[in-house]
């Protein structure tokens, strides 16, 4: 079954982004500071540059690791096991031989993506007319 998995690209773009935050935080901080400033503007400098250090992190990580989570891109679930459900619902994950039928008698619903047994004539998921040459 198809899933919505992370793009390496647009990940890789926010750790871009966040060096950028990071960089700006410590020139703000920087100016504050030798502007005398109260201690609001240099904190808030502060505050941006510890987040774009973790966003930076995150997104690094997200945008090189095998197993990842975002909503760019869509990936078989043999490809890529969903993170997400691997940390909350291990018990949930099946073992990745065990994923796909070992008998010729199941297809997929064309419709919805269902798995519907070969000699159904509907689909018992959507109720859509399965064609005869899947």
């Amino acid at each position: 079954m198809k899933s919505i998995k992370p793009g390496r690209g647009p990940s890789a773009m926010g750790a871009m982004g966040s060096i950028v935050a990071a960089v700006f935080g410590l020139i703000w901080t920087g100016a504050a500071v030798s502007m005398g400033a109260p201690i609001f503007f240099p904190l808030f400098g502060v505050v941006f540059v510890i987040m774009g250090i973790v966003q930076a992190v995150y997104n690094f990580k997200n945008a090189t690791s095998e197993n990842r989570y975002s909503e760019f891109d869509i990936v078989d679930s043999q490809e890529e096991p969903d993170p997400l459900s691997q940390r909350f619902h291990p018990e949930m994950e099946a073992p990745r031989d065990s994923e796909e039928p070992k008998t010729d008698a199941l297809r997929f619903c064309p419709y919805c993506g269902a798995r519907v047994n070969a000699e159904f004539e509907y689909c018992g998921s959507c109720g859509k007319k399965l064609p005869q040459h899947l």
